[in-house]
């Protein structure tokens, strides 16, 4: 039987073995089996790349993979995503956001054009078979859906196979309209394991349990779960009144009180869609019990922002804190190794569960 294995029958299978949270051979694994294949959020073109001859430096899940890269904006308007490494020793090429019109290396001046292409070296004329593909900076892929981009170091997975079911769900969603806001955004610090802050919110089962201002306005006993190959999506459906979508006809959930579309995509992405905009949660691993999640808030209607489901965020985001970190502790016990899963509300985290033990093998 495989190291982690998750019956493909929800009501026969048992949760992911414990030492996933715990033991640091399983978290460090993750970083080549799980999230190097991975497509992860690189940024946006609301400010950081807005204009030709953009260039924004950024770490790929800083504490963990760890991985220099670079975005950039050529002059005919082209975006790139490239290592932000120089091809002679190493040296970090831009330190900081900046408008250039190639990339030069502060070290010994090896010279790139903004795609990438190796343009020249000084003092390399006795230097043979030079240059060749390899002194080229080696170029990622990009996805990008209105102003958000998104990249992978492996591309072992298409990018449409991700993100395909959210953009057909919500085609009408203004995203070419997204500003970012930085003064609503935030980063918090989780002491638990990266996957258990996932799973908990791949779940509303404990929504009437743990947050009492969100079960107010939605209607627990419409909550449903969509899953997909690689994302699934959790409907908020609020009450009579209160602030929704107004949905065009041709939506599969026209006549619904949408208050919120909560989508989840492997292994670390949080899409939730509110009235207002977007509120983006980046789950980042920084040890095998502790993470760092990013809420990066995206206002299209600034009038709606505070109302419905999509309003309280920070107290909401406390809550589910104060619970994920108590069960990082409780998992440690020597009594606990699986659980069951509840048939009609944990089928998100039974798929999560699942890509992960296809993925750890």
């Amino acid at each position: 039987m495989p190291e982690f294995f998750i019956h493909p029958d929800i009501s026969q299978a048992k949760t992911i073995a414990a030492d996933f949270y715990t033991a640091p051979q399983y978290y460090e694994a993750a970083k080549e089996k799980i999230f190097a294949p991975s497509w992860q959020f690189a940024g946006d073109t609301c400010g950081q790349l807005k204009d030709a001859g953009s260039a924004h430096p950024f770490i790929l899940l800083e504490n963990y993979l760890n991985e220099p890269l670079l975005l950039t904006r050529d002059k005919a308007n082209e975006l790139h995503c490239m290592s932000n490494v120089c091809t002679h020793r190493g040296n970090l090429l831009a330190y900081e956001p900046c408008k250039i019109n190639q990339l030069r290396c502060k070290y010994h001046g090896r010279l790139f054009s903004l795609d990438g292409k190796f343009i020249s070296m000084p003092e390399f004329k006795e230097v043979k078979d030079f240059p060749t593909a390899q002194d080229d900076l080696h170029r990622l892929p990009i996805f990008q859906w209105g102003k958000l981009l998104f990249t992978s170091l492996q591309n072992k997975i298409v990018a449409h196979d991700l993100f395909a079911e959210m953009m057909q769900r919500i085609p009408w969603f203004p995203m070419d309209r997204l500003q970012f806001r930085a003064d609503l955004s935030k980063d918090y610090m989780v002491k638990a394991n990266w996957a258990l802050y996932c799973e908990n919110y791949l779940e509303g089962f404990h929504i009437p349990f743990v947050h009492a201002g969100l079960n107010a306005v939605l209607d627990f006993g419409e909550y449903a779960t969509e899953l997909f190959r690689y994302s699934n999506l959790q409907l908020g459906i609020g009450k009579k009144g209160d602030a929704c979508f107004d949905l065009p006809k041709d939506s599969p959930d026209f006549g619904k009180e949408m208050m919120a579309y909560y989508f989840w995509v492997f292994p670390n992405m949080m899409f939730n869609f509110y009235p207002w905009g977007l509120s983006l949660n980046i789950v980042q691993p920084q040890s095998v019990s502790e993470c760092r999640v990013s809420f990066l808030t995206y206002v299209t209607d600034e009038s709606k922002l505070n109302t419905g489901a999509g309003s309280g965020l920070d107290t909401v985001e406390h809550e589910d804190e104060d619970v994920v970190e108590h069960v990082q502790l409780g998992i440690r016990s020597r009594f606990y190794d699986h659980g069951r899963y509840s048939v009609k509300h944990e089928k998100g985290t039974h798929h999560f569960h699942s890509l992960i033990a296809e993925f750890m093998g």
